[in-house]
């Protein structure tokens, strides 16, 4: 044996009880046979298989507590013969008062005979109930074990490959991790409580390869499974880790790389075609995905992996046997929610994150329809922060408009919220001295204007088909032409794709002719100007509603194909005329079939100014300022109830 000395042990002089000992060395029996026969020949008798260790088992983790590792590290060395059993080294000589600090230097446990593996859980078990000042000790030896360790190949000085590593037993050492914490949780009810920092702690930094996100996401939401009330801190941490990536990869760069790779592609095998040299040559679109639905962006690519991971996740909770689990369900929902609230919300340029709401949405309507219900409850709520009132305005609009799963009695019932909100507010504010275009003062009032524009532009098909009459009626009892003749002005504020499309939709049906107001902002060019932070007056051309369409078009493709179909891509009207020049879009873009925003959008110089960012809003200005007056909560109480879509109990 490498590093050891075999031998037989009947070589040796000192003998105690049968067993022989050197006085230097701790000799260790490890297949624990019976001494051979007497009479049986000497030179056939096959030696016993023992392992020297070259001093005794206390003297060594001394020695390791001290910095010196040479002895620890043969002892794992000789541990890892696969003919050894080291059940016996577990179970005789190795005890709690030593092997303690094995557990800051792992022994090889993981990939042996399921002996050895039961072996080492009972230790852990034994060491967790006798001594549970060693828990946390276990839990980060278990966790460590969470991800694929790394390969690293050199020759000479230089790496030439750091890669995951691929054993085709990972999925049986991540079984082995699980069974142990599931044994130590059992022996110690308040592992939860020390669990959670550690999974956090142990995270893999966001760059790590996709393969290492991926083992260790999927393996948290097992550790969810059982342990069921860290679900919700376990959810929080993978999404808080998925919304620094998603953040960091905007939407226009995703695409840019996503298009320059495919037009490489296209013209690689065009070229391909012209010399086939019957080369296997790997096309940068290629990946072991037996789909190759491949991110060419690396941190795409990354978000894509771990999104799969956790809408996998969601289905697999929500759904026994194929359907839906109500109960489960609704457990799941509340937490999701609850972590939407707290780290998605108030996220700003979020893309793609957020669809777990979406997904999670589509598997019945009532939990649609709960989840609109929630947003409207916080957009209309005073004590909100206006950040978070008018973010939620924007997922309740943008949530209506691409939900194909939402039928139009839903669109209509929250419309019946949304627009005498709009109302009532215009009500408080037109005679006042604050009825001008300020989007720091009224920044709720802008969302929501642009929140039933916007779904109006996507919806009022579905409205109006069927009956035309009644469709017709009522758009007409929504009263839009006094939201947009009022002081406020929305128009000016609402992104100029929604104005300009809102404006030859309701100009086709003759509800408002908004084309004169259109004209009149666009002559009055001037920014909005503000010093209401105190300084010199600040000129901008940012729109701080830019951002609040969360739902716009999902870029990733390998979790994307679980979004398709319950996606409401844009359908462009033939019969709406628009008098803005779209966007020239590259061949191969990922917007070629949804160019909603870039078709309407004219950049550059028709932008219309904004004081800075309506996140920044509830620093200018207070809280109730963008609220209307309180008896409005009591106007709304009817409807709210004409609403009973919304607030109806899940059947």
């Amino acid at each position: 044996m490498l590093g050891g000395i075999v031998t037989n042990v009947r070589r040796l002089n000192n003998t105690v009880n049968g067993k022989r000992v050197a006085s230097l060395s701790v000799l260790i029996d490890f297949q624990d046979e019976k001494l051979p026969e007497r009479g049986r020949d000497f030179l056939n008798t096959p030696p016993k298989k023992t392992v020297r260790f070259g001093g005794t088992v206390a003297n060594t983790l001394a020695k390791l507590q001290k910095g010196d590792t040479s002895d620890y590290e043969l002892i794992k060395h000789q541990l890892s013969d696969p003919d050894i059993k080291a059940s016996v080294v577990f179970n005789r000589y190795f005890n709690v008062s030593t092997l303690k600090i094995v557990l800051s230097r792992p022994l090889p446990w993981l990939g042996r005979s399921q002996a050895v593996v039961e072996e080492y859980l009972a230790f852990l078990s034994n060491l967790v109930s006798a001594q549970t000042v060693y828990l946390r000790a276990c839990l980060r030896m278990v966790i460590t074990n969470f991800a694929p360790k790394r390969i690293r190949i050199q020759e000479g000085n230089v790496d030439i490959s750091d890669s995951d590593d691929e054993d085709e037993n990972l999925p049986r050492t991540f079984d082995h991790c699980h069974q142990a914490l599931q044994l130590i949780t059992r022996y110690v009810p308040s592992t939860s409580r020390f669990l959670m920092p550690i999974l956090s702690d142990k995270f893999p930094f966001v760059q790590k390869s996709s393969r290492t996100l991926e083992c260790y996401v999927h393996n948290l939401l097992r550790v969810s499974v059982y342990i069921p009330d860290l679900r919700r801190d376990i959810i929080e941490l993978i999404i808080s880790k998925m919304l620094t990536l998603d953040v960091s990869a905007p939407r226009s760069e995703i695409e840019e790389v996503e298009s320059g790779a495919q037009q490489d592609a296209n013209g690689a095998s065009q070229d391909d075609c012209l010399f086939d040299m019957d080369e296997e040559e790997d096309s940068p679109l290629d990946s072991s995905r037996p789909d190759g639905a491949v991110m060419v962006h690396p941190v795409a690519e990354r978000l894509d992996t771990m999104m799969t991971v956790l809408l996998a996740y969601i289905k697999d909770i929500c759904h026994v046997n194929g359907s839906l689990d109500i109960e489960k369900t609704k457990a799941l929902y509340k937490d999701l929610v609850s972590v939407f609230d707290k780290v998605v919300l108030p996220t700003h340029a979020s893309c793609h994150v957020q669809y777990y709401m979406f997904y999670l949405c589509s598997f019945r309507l009532g939990l649609a329809e709960a989840f609109l219900d929630h947003l409207w409850k916080m957009f209309h709520a005073p004590n909100q922060p206006p950040v978070l009132r008018q973010a939620a305005a924007g997922y309740m609009g943008s949530f209506m408009a691409r939900a194909k799963f939402l039928p139009v009695s839903t669109v209509k019932a929250c419309l019946d919220l949304l627009v005498p909100w709009l109302h009532l507010y215009i009500n408080s504010q037109d005679s006042g001295s604050k009825a001008f275009c300020d989007v720091n003062l009224h920044g709720s009032f802008y969302t929501a204007c642009q929140a039933v524009f916007y779904t109006l532009i996507f919806r009022h098909n579905a409205i109006l088909e069927g009956n035309m009459k009644k469709g017709l009626a009522y758009l007409q009892g929504l009263n839009l032409e006094r939201i947009v003749m009022c002081q406020l002005n929305p128009l000016r504020v609402c992104l100029p794709a929604v104005t300009n499309m809102f404006a030859a939709i309701t100009r086709k049906y003759q509800l408002v002719f908004c084309y004169t107001i259109i004209e009149r902002n666009n002559r009055n060019l001037l920014p909005v100007v503000s010093n209401s932070t105190g300084g010199n007056s600040v000129s901008t051309n940012t729109n701080p509603l830019d951002t609040f369409f969360p739902f716009d078009p999902y870029l990733l493709k390998s979790s994307g194909k679980l979004i398709e179909p319950i996606y409401q891509v844009w359908e462009e009207p033939s019969d709406c005329m628009i008098d803005v020049p779209k966007k020239k879009v590259r061949k191969g873009s990922m917007e070629e079939e949804d160019d909603f925003l870039h078709g309407g959008t004219p950049h550059g110089d028709s932008g219309v100014g904004m004081t800075p960012g309506s996140y920044d809003s509830h620093l200018h200005s207070p809280r109730s300022v963008g609220s209307p007056p309180v008896s409005f909560l009591t106007d709304l109480t009817g409807a709210l109830h004409t609403a009973a879509l919304l607030t109806r109990v899940w059947q």
